[in-house]
């Protein structure tokens, strides 16, 4: 604490961070809506540009890749250097680039100007979480304050699409982005006044060049083989060698890592058992839940015929949904039932609200009351109550000098997933309505067809989810780990607020622990 907050006092330093997190969290809430914001304009922005089919996934993928591609990487130069710098930096590429997006008049210049976005909105949000839980230390102020850090990261493509649609017909696709420039700016100056300078554990050993080129490079190759699958084939030559050599530079990253004294992604972060099996959940259920925005968007404006205002107050009520759960309800069911009990119950419900989507999907006489609204609802409901628990889960045993590198592995797992279920299934679904229409079928009920598949493909990922979470995440076996890690809880505490057995605790009024070298440990606030 600086000798100025130390004068005014407890409030004042309370109503700092505050203030702090409202900045990170605004940065955040731009972060994600620029990867949903994009959805409801498509259309406009494909016939403005005379952007292919094929080259207009890359207004979306082309964010969604470097956005992923780069987390780890973003997240762990926070932790050598400060995350206030990091952060700060990411905020001003991802402003310029957005000004960039909101002027391009090419698909050239989008396209590139989206992948500029994606690099600083990386070096931004990967800061974010980590904030939360080193400048959070008590239970109360953290479960509250990753409350509105879920808000925004879940409810937050649910806006985009409603902003998206407002901006699109009230002015033009343009404004989509360009409205990012004077909130980045407001938002930056703050950030310079607000945020807490600490520096970094240990930029003197040097960065991972090396490390962090295979994984960024592996991260991109891949993704962009998988995303060139809908275009060339997933037996190609092109996809099968472009898939091959990310595996491979994936391999020499591991090998590298193992070796080097200051590794970019340190090896132990994957022993731990809650974070990486938390991560996987994650993914499964990015990878289904992207359906619901793409496919649920296009199905409203080119089966029903919606304008964009219209697309984006359908998804509304799913936004309020999940307002609701985060304003303590889901905080309150956990500590009654625990975070693993939780999220089966919210995934089970998701993978309900799923499936009644794409069945809604595939009826081209569909209106939205009363199938469509609820499967909405039942998704906001699944994503409202497991979305906690997983970052409860993810980050409880994680070192403070690893939180910038953990909340990496919890935005990555979301990104990444994201990216490539949205290039799986929709390569499904367009498959599927070019085999309907080559074989004579109507081309508009051809083209519910391929929404609904993609949708019930979306649906079985989370099926894996769940499956993953049963398999990995068990109460017993969680508990079994953290022993095994010498947990700096107590017994009691590991097994009600981590293992997820049923506890008569809010985890909202746990006291924070303080151990050396423990996320929470009390850090000192300028």
């Amino acid at each position: 604490m600086n000798n100025a907050d130390a004068a005014a006092g407890p409030s004042t330093t309370s109503t700092r961070r505050r203030l702090a997190l409202l900045v990170v969290l605004v940065a955040q809430l731009m972060v994600i809506l620029d990867g949903s914001v994009v959805n409801v304009a498509l259309p406009v922005i494909q016939n403005d540009l005379r952007i292919s089919q094929t080259n207009l996934t890359w207004v979306i993928n082309g964010y969604l890749i470097s956005y992923g591609s780069l987390l780890l990487v973003a997240g762990r130069l926070g932790d050598l250097f400060g995350r206030k710098p990091i952060f700060l930096a990411g905020l001003a590429i991802f402003t310029a680039a957005s000004a960039a997006c909101g002027f391009a008049g090419s698909e050239t210049v989008l396209i590139a100007a989206r992948f500029a976005q994606g690099v600083g909105g990386a070096l931004a949000s990967a800061a974010v979480l980590a904030f939360i839980v080193t400048d959070f230390p008590q239970a109360e102020e953290r479960a509250r304050a990753m409350s509105f850090y879920l808000l925004v990261t879940v409810g937050g493509g649910s806006i985009g699409l409603l902003l998206g649609g407002v901006l699109t017909e009230a002015l033009s696709w343009h404004w989509i982005f360009a409205i990012n420039i004077p909130i980045g700016v407001v938002t930056l100056v703050a950030g310079l006044r607000l945020l807490p300078s600490r520096a970094g554990t240990s930029a003197g050993g040097g960065v991972d060049i090396v490390g962090s080129v295979l994984v960024t490079a592996s991260a991109l190759i891949g993704i962009d083989g998988i995303v060139g699958a809908s275009e060339h084939g997933w037996l190609s030559a092109r996809t099968l060698g472009t898939l091959g050599v990310a595996v491979v530079l994936l391999a020499a990253f591991f090998g590298w890592e193992s070796r080097v004294h200051n590794p970019i992604v340190p090896l132990r972060i994957l022993r731990e058992r809650s974070l990486i099996g938390s991560a996987a959940v994650r993914a499964a259920v990015i990878a289904g839940l992207y359906g619901v925005f793409f496919f649920g968007s296009l199905f409203l404006e080119e089966v029903l015929h919606y304008g964009s205002i219209k697309t984006g107050l359908a998804f509304l009520p799913q936004t309020l949904v999940i307002a609701a759960l985060s304003s303590g309800v889901t905080t309150r069911l956990m500590g009654r039932f625990g975070p693993f009990r939780l999220l089966v119950a919210g995934l089970i419900i998701m993978i309900a609200g799923l499936v009644l989507l794409a069945w809604t999907n595939g009826n081209t006489d569909a209106s939205y009351l009363p199938w469509l609204f609820l499967s909405l609802i039942g998704v906001g409901v699944g994503a409202g109550l497991l979305f906690m628990p997983l970052l409860v889960i993810a980050m409880k045993n994680v070192p403070a000098e690893d939180a910038g590198l953990a909340s990496g592995v919890v935005n990555v797992s979301m990104q990444i997933a994201g990216a490539v279920g949205l290039a799986v299934l929709a390569t499904l679904s367009a498959n599927r309505t070019n085999d309907l229409i080559r074989s004579g079928h109507d081309p508009l009920h051809s083209l519910a067809d391929g929404y609904r598949l993609g949708g019930l493909v979306g649906a079985g990922c989370v099926v894996v989810a769940l499956i993953i979470a049963l398999l990995v995440l068990r109460p017993s076996q969680l508990a079994a780990a953290a022993a095994a890690s010498a947990p700096t809880a107590p017994p009691e505490l590991v097994d009600a607020v981590v293992a997820g057995t049923p506890a008569d605790v809010d985890v909202a009024v746990i006291p924070a622990q303080q151990p050396s070298g423990s996320m929470n440990e009390q850090p000192a606030n300028d």
